[in-house]
C-alpha cells in the first residue's frame, strides 16, 4: 500500500459494485465506466489474480452493458504504478472527443 496512491486509498467517490480481499470494482472517477482495482499496490498482478480481476470486472460489465459488447482496457494512463483495468463499451473514445 502506498500512502499517496488514490487507488490504494480506495475512497468511495463513485458507484461501488463489488469488493473482496483481492480487488474492488467501481466506476472510474474520470471516465465513469466500471473499473477493477487490485488491492495490492503494484502494476503486475500474478496471472491467477489477473484472471480473478477479469472475472469480477466481466460480471459487472455484463450487468452494466447487457446488450452492448465491451472490452477490457488495461492501459493505466493516469496511475501507471497501481494495476487497474476498465470495461469499455464500443466507440468509447470517439464518444468522448471534444
Amino acid at each position: 500500500m502506498s500512502e499517496d496512491c488514490d487507488l490504494c486509498e480506495a475512497a468511495e467517490v463513485t458507484k461501488r459494485y463489488f469488493e473482496d480481499e483481492l480487488c474492488w470494482v467501481g466506476d472510474c472517477e474520470i471516465c465513469l465506466v466500471p473499473m477493477v482495482v487490485w488491492r495490492e499496490h503494484g502494476a503486475s498482478p500474478p496471472p491467477e489474480v489477473k484472471r480473478h480481476l477479469y472475472e469480477v470486472l466481466g460480471a459487472v460489465a455484463n450487468d452494466e452493458f447487457p446488450s452492448t459488447p465491451w472490452s477490457i482496457d488495461e492501459r493505466m494512463r493516469n496511475i501507471p504504478d497501481h494495476y487497474h483495468a476498465h470495461a469499455r463499451p464500443p466507440y468509447f473514445w470517439r464518444r468522448h472527443r471534444s
